[in-house]
């Protein structure tokens, strides 16, 4: 038998499911510049150099206004001197930022090259060693 308290008893709502929240990619810059550091393994470095120019060709051909001024605004740069282990050091430079716009190469590859981006991507995730990623916000300008 029942009592008259359990069998009246409501159960308490459920709690509302929480939002499903997509991370943000660490290639949708925040600030005025961005910077990212690629540390490249010693025998890939003509592997990086090409997605570097498969990246290039993406941005260039693509139909999307902000892609024609991503690449207005990304320099890559070569360190002379050596890495760690003989790697060789990579710094794209993007300044100014377009704001709102995904930078994330395997995403330019993707849409750049729909039916090449998985060996594209592996390409590039193989000869990477590290990658640090910075948003620069202009402290000083010293040309004014």
């Amino acid at each position: 038998m029942l009592s008259a308290t359990s069998a009246f008893a409501q159960a308490a709502p459920a709690a509302p499911a929480p939002k499903a929240t997509l991370a943000k990619s660490a290639y949708m810059f925040t600030a005025d510049a961005a910077l990212t550091v690629n540390v490249v393994k010693a025998d890939r470095t003509a592997d990086f150099e090409k997605i570097v120019g498969k990246l290039q060709e993406a941005l260039q051909k693509s139909a999307r206004p902000e892609r024609a001024q991503q690449a207005a605004s990304w320099k890559v740069y070569k360190a002379s001197e050596p890495g760690p282990s003989g790697s060789s050091i990579y710094v794209f430079l993007i300044d100014p930022v377009v704001a709102d716009t995904d930078y994330t190469p395997s995403a330019i590859l993707a849409e750049g090259f729909p039916d090449d981006v998985r060996p594209l991507y592996k390409t590039l995730s193989d000869s990477l060693a590290s990658l640090s990623i910075f948003n620069l916000s202009l402290v000083s300008d010293f040309s004014k």
